[in-house]
């Protein structure tokens, strides 16, 4: 991606001119797609497609000013389960992201860990990069069953937080429902189409 193009990008994306499709983020201009997926694995199943995410203004700004710009890289991002019944929109935020999806931030009735599980993605040499070969996981817990609507990619690990940056969310196709002591493997992957 040239220096050019990344400005143009960085300028679409401060004038709000793109698309919000089912296949992603179209810049019409460039002619460039950001798209990105969630895939789940239960008890060391195979690995199924859970849903395409939403990349949030506030998530295509960030990468733009990580990638691009002069902004740090943060430390690291991290994966939030939810169980509401919104579909993300694209002004969700960090700040807005917990309360409006409904994050599941119990121990006893959600999953075990005290943080968010964080994303590792593996180096690329492609148009995409995701965490498949070292996912998230995640026990759940739960005295009868947990459904789960979709999951978060964020850079504050704390649950429930707002602070930080939402970089995409996705509401899955279907709930997923879990019993106790349930092993959830999450993967993402994030794609940028020129």
């Amino acid at each position: 991606m040239t220096a050019n193009l990344r400005r143009e990008l960085a300028h679409a994306i401060h004038r709000e001119r793109y698309d919000l499709t089912d296949a992603g983020i179209y810049f019409p201009r460039q002619g460039v797609l950001a798209s990105g997926e969630y895939f789940g694995r239960v008890n060391g199943g195979a690995w199924e497609k859970e849903g395409d995410n939403l990349i949030v203004t506030e998530g295509l700004a960030h990468m733009l000013n990580v990638a691009l710009g002069a902004k740090a890289k943060v430390a690291s991002y991290h994966l939030a389960l939810f169980s509401g019944a919104a579909a993300p929109a694209s002004n969700w935020t960090a700040a807005s992201f917990a309360a409006a999806a409904g994050e599941i931030v119990s121990q006893s009735e959600g999953f075990t860990s005290a943080v968010r599980p964080t994303w590792t993605p593996a180096e690329t040499a492609t148009g995409s990069i995701d965490n498949v070969a070292s996912a998230a996981t995640v026990t759940i817990a739960t005295a009868s069953e947990l459904n789960v609507t979709g999951c978060a990619l964020l850079t504050s690990s704390v649950r429930g937080g707002t602070t930080g940056v939402l970089v995409s969310a996705s509401k899955y196709a279907a709930a997923r429902k879990f019993q106790n002591g349930d092993t959830y493997e999450i993967g993402y992957r994030l794609s940028l189409t020129v």
